[in-house]
């Protein structure tokens, strides 16, 4: 798996979620560049422990539904914030996405900088309208996730809080579709095509999205930092490109030699396409053209599969 430079070094960096898709990498390619990565978890499953310290991070026992956090400096660097739970019980995933994070920035309230790390899933669905950070804010993703974009705009209230009571600079991210070596969306789609199943779709003519690769978010990661500010800052964060399910899909097909077939279904999430303006402004461009993004993809995932071009 490929690593990229992120250009922060020497900082304690206190992290959540440093075991998903889009958490590990970041905290690999963090300790590689001379931080000290605290990763707060319950390390209640199998082998979450051993994935964060092969990855070199420094494994936290913490609770943040239950603002456990003993062992946890009140002064770090930055806080990252990448945990999430989607366990569809309105209770648990309020306390510990909403209540959590604010328990945890409470605790570190002399702490530098936080990031949070939200989603385009806070947005009220718009078909292809290019979404704003001021466009209205709904619950786009129930049919899939119940209590998801709730709990999403819940957290961003309590980060924003957050960053006032306590004075600490805070981004607050909103995260379309990331993918990479490590995994994501279009993975799963491959898995499929590979089984013969149809790729479930929203009935609109296409499905769009802005696909962040691995690359260009670990690229961007001290930028989000260094605009962190009181109020907090909000941005989207995805592609510079809006790329749809059926051009991705198509594209993997080609690459494995498998004909995709869609399917439209009342289950699948609609649109979510950004407006980048404001990212340029702050972070700049992305640079990996999501074709390149899926070949490498498949090749990390499935080494097994030959390529046909």
């Amino acid at each position: 798996m490929s690593r990229s430079p992120i250009d922060i070094s020497g900082k304690t960096i206190v992290m959540t979620g440093a075991t998903s898709q889009v958490g590990l990498p970041i905290a690999r390619a963090l300790v590689d560049g001379g931080n000290e990565v605290l990763a707060l978890g319950r390390y209640g499953g199998k082998g979450s422990r051993r994935q964060v310290e092969a990855a070199g991070a420094s494994p936290v026992v913490a609770d943040m539904a239950e603002g456990s956090f003993d062992g946890v400096p009140v002064d770090p660097d930055c806080i990252l914030n990448f945990a999430v739970l989607k366990d569809g019980d309105f209770e648990k995933d309020l306390r510990m996405n909403a209540e959590g994070i604010g328990l945890l920035i409470g605790h570190c309230n002399r702490a530098k900088t936080v990031l949070h790390c939200s989603s385009t899933a806070v947005y009220e669905s718009a078909g292809h309208h290019l979404l704003k950070e001021t466009d209205p804010l709904g619950d786009n993703h129930r049919v899939l996730f119940p209590t998801y974009s709730i709990c999403k705009i819940a957290a961003e209230a309590t980060v924003r809080f957050a960053a006032r009571q306590w004075n600490i600079p805070t981004t607050i991210a909103r995260l379309c579709v990331p993918y990479g070596d490590n995994g994501g969306w279009p993975y799963f789609h491959l898995e499929m095509m590979l089984a013969g199943m149809a790729i479930p779709v929203s009935g609109e003519p296409a499905n769009l999205y802005n696909l962040l690769h691995e690359d260009d978010y670990m690229r961007m990661l001290p930028k989000l930092l260094e605009v962190a500010s009181v109020p907090a800052t909000i941005v989207n964060w995805g592609g510079s490109t809006a790329t749809s399910i059926e051009q991705w899909c198509a594209y993997i097909g080609e690459l494995v030699g498998v004909e995709p077939s869609f399917e439209q279904s009342d289950q699948a999430l609609s649109s979510v396409t950004i407006d980048t303006t404001k990212m340029h402004e702050l972070l700049g461009p992305t640079s990996v053209d999501w074709r390149d993004g899926i070949r490498r993809l498949i090749v990390a995932r499935r080494p097994d599969v030959t390529l046909k071009n």
